[in-house]
């Protein structure tokens, strides 16, 4: 089974308690149309699981096949700076067939993102960690989006919410079993 080659850490994006039992991390591609299939599914996943899930979403952009990946993942770094990441990603997934330059633009104003903000941001300073998560996801086997771990462990059974919540709820008790274990 592939693991993920870089751990959970200060570089992420992070919904959820670092103490959390499971953490599900997310290669994504915000004009990929698998990722958008699955962006409701994964919130109705966070709904369910509540405080037992720490989420992770990594840039993994497939600029090849989608021209407007790289420029939406520059966008999304762009708000993070400001404490924004979340709502630029879930407005990129809600939008993602309006991913041009002047989408961006208007995107970052109904966040409250100064125009100039946005074009210092799509100025190819976050290309290195776009680059980090990329090449990150290279190393952990990723070879399409969206591509999800499970407390390490690459995830590639059925993504509908029933099936990730099930595959989800066994792994944080396959953590926690081990934990009773050592404390007896």
């Amino acid at each position: 089974m592939t693991r993920l080659a870089i751990p959970v850490g200060s570089q992420d994006h992070v919904q959820g308690q670092a103490q959390a039992v499971v953490t599900l991390v997310e290669y994504g591609d915000y004009e990929c149309p698998y990722c958008g299939e699955a962006y409701p599914v994964l919130k109705a996943v966070q709904r369910a699981m509540g405080d037992e899930l720490r989420f992770v979403f990594r840039n993994f952009p497939l600029a090849e096949m989608h021209p407007h990946a790289v420029r939406a993942a520059e966008f999304a770094e762009t708000a993070a700076e400001l404490g924004k990441f979340w709502q630029a990603h879930d407005m990129l997934y809600e939008n993602q067939t309006a991913l041009r330059d002047a989408d961006l633009y208007a995107y970052g104003l109904r966040l409250g993102l100064d125009t100039d903000v946005v074009t210092q941001g799509l100025d190819g300073r976050f290309d290195r960690k776009i680059k980090e998560d990329f090449t990150g996801g290279i190393r952990s086997g990723v070879n399409g989006t969206p591509s999800l771990f499970i407390n390490g462990l690459r995830y590639d059974g059925e993504r509908d919410v029933d099936s990730l919540v099930s595959a989800l709820r066994q792994a944080a008790r396959d953590a926690i079993r081990p934990r009773a274990a050592t404390t007896r």
